[in-house]
């Protein structure tokens, strides 16, 4: 099970010598695709960054490539996991291909909540505390812990 985020086709600037997606072109997609609409959820994204000086940096990733994409293929990205503490967040995404439904490629990711001012980590505001835990709750029944690698790195 899953939490779809968002669908991404993949183009032909990121296809490389090997005729596939080149493998910098995962992350892009992740970040852009997969992290930036989760963040945008929780208020904690570009607007937040912009309005509040408050926003979220990635501190560690582990990522699988299970198997190829080639131009024009579409993929959807969905959240596998989510889980946080006071200052950090916790999560993996999948990418999936839409037509064909393998798994391409996984992420998981460590990030922690920056205060862009003084650029150290911050505490989350209950605001987005309550609409984490929130997400958690109605969610919880799609997400899979299995094989997790940050799991030890949250402070609960």
């Amino acid at each position: 099970m899953s939490v779809f985020l968002s669908s991404q086709k993949v183009i032909k600037d990121w296809i490389d010598y090997n005729n596939h997606m080149n493998v910098s072109y995962y992350l892009l997609i992740f970040d852009k695709f997969g992290a930036d609409v989760l963040n945008g959820k929780f208020k904690m994204g570009e607007h937040s960054a912009k309005t509040t000086g408050k926003s979220t940096m990635i501190v560690e990733t582990n990522i699988t490539y299970n198997q190829e994409l080639k131009i024009d293929d579409v993929v959807d990205v969905n959240l596998v996991y989510f889980d946080h503490d006071k200052k950090r967040l916790q999560y993996k995404m999948e990418m999936v291909h839409k037509e064909k439904k393998y798994l391409a490629s996984t992420i998981e990711v460590l990030a922690l909540y920056v205060d862009l001012n003084t650029r150290k980590v911050s505490e989350f505001e209950l605001e987005k505390v309550d609409l984490m835990d929130n997400f958690i709750k109605n969610n919880q029944v799609n997400f899979d812990n299995a094989n997790l690698k940050f799991s030890s790195k949250l402070k609960k």
